[in-house]
This record gives C-alpha cells, structure tokens and sequence, in this order.
C-alpha cells in the first residue's frame, strides 16, 4: 500500500472538507475555497477530523494515483490554511522588477522592458535594495498555480551556467562552468 495514500489528511479547526459527486473535493477555509477532481476510481470520505482516501486494487495505475491525490487533497488542505509562497531573484547587472497591482514590469537585458500580467488568484511583490539583487515575491492558496507562474517567470531568462545572470528561484544551486580560459 502506498505510504503517503494511507496517511489520512488531517482536518484543521476552520476548515471544511465536503466530497460531492462526480468524485470532487472541495475544501473551505479562512484563505479561500480549492477543489480537486479525483480519478474515478479513487474514493474520497470524511470519517472524525480526517480526509481518508482509499483505491480500489493493487495495480500501478491505482497505487500510483493513491499517493498522488492524497498530496494533492493535503496541498489544498495547507493552501487554505496557511498558503504558499515562492521567491524569484534576478541575477543581472540592470536587471529590475517592478509590479503595479498584478502587472509585473521586468527589464532583463532585452532591447525592451517585458510586461508580464500574474493571475488575479496571486499577491505579487517587488523589492529592490540598492546593493542587492531584485526580488519578486509570489503568494497564493494554490501551490500547483503558483508553480506555474514562477516558472513562466524563470524562462523569461534562465540562468545561464557561466556568470549566472538570469531570474533564479532564491536559495537555488546552480551548475557552474569554468568558462575558456580554464580549458586550456
């Protein structure tokens, strides 16, 4: 049996978890309603103060979806409750972020300023420090949304391996390469 499908979600006080037909949960709470489309074959109920989702067989198809919607129905549970945030750095001599409302104005390096317009779901922040690099501060309830959004942000300019420029998740690695000289 699948060690995160087992697991049942637990349901924290403000919270409301209804199943409904048609295998969607929806679940309510002080930073909004999320709801999931669970595949048919996987069963959804509420027993006490706790979300148990169960599967039908032991074939792949079903274990794999098992763990999959349990950590879905969580991500709602804790999106609802407690939300998620995503930071961005941007890496660059002259690179700048500026947000008016949910529109994003970035210069990064192109003949001209990229306009990029974040779903209303999200809260978007800019902050600049003279010295340090810019960041960009997404937060929402909907983890997979604010996935998203940062990555279409972070292929706008990867960071490239050699110096490093580009718009980079905070606290991320990247590879680095020596570069020509060092390969002679």
């Amino acid at each position: 049996m699948s060690r995160i499908g087992k697991k049942p979600v637990a349901i924290p006080n403000g919270v409301t978890i209804t199943v409904g037909k048609d295998n969607v949960v929806t679940v309510k709470g002080p930073k909004g309603t999320l709801s999931e489309t669970l595949d048919r074959d996987i069963k959804a109920e509420v027993i006490g103060n706790a979300l148990v989702i169960s599967r039908p067989t032991d074939q792949i198809r079903h274990r794999a979806m098992h763990g999959l919607y349990r950590s879905l129905v969580y991500n709602l549970v804790v999106g609802v409750t407690e939300g998620f945030k995503k930071d961005l750095e941007l890496v660059g001599v002259g690179y700048k972020a500026a947000n008016a409302g949910n529109t994003l104005d970035l210069a990064l390096g192109y003949s001209h300023n990229i306009i990029f317009e974040v779903p209303k779901e999200l809260k978007v922040n800019t902050i600049t420090e003279k010295g340090k690099n810019p960041i960009i501060t997404l937060e929402g309830s909907d983890k997979q949304l604010i996935g998203q959004v940062a990555a279409k942000l972070r292929s706008l300019r990867k960071p490239e391996p050699y110096k490093g420029k580009g718009v980079k998740y905070v606290g991320e690695v990247l590879r680095r390469k020596a570069g020509k000289a060092a390969g002679k």
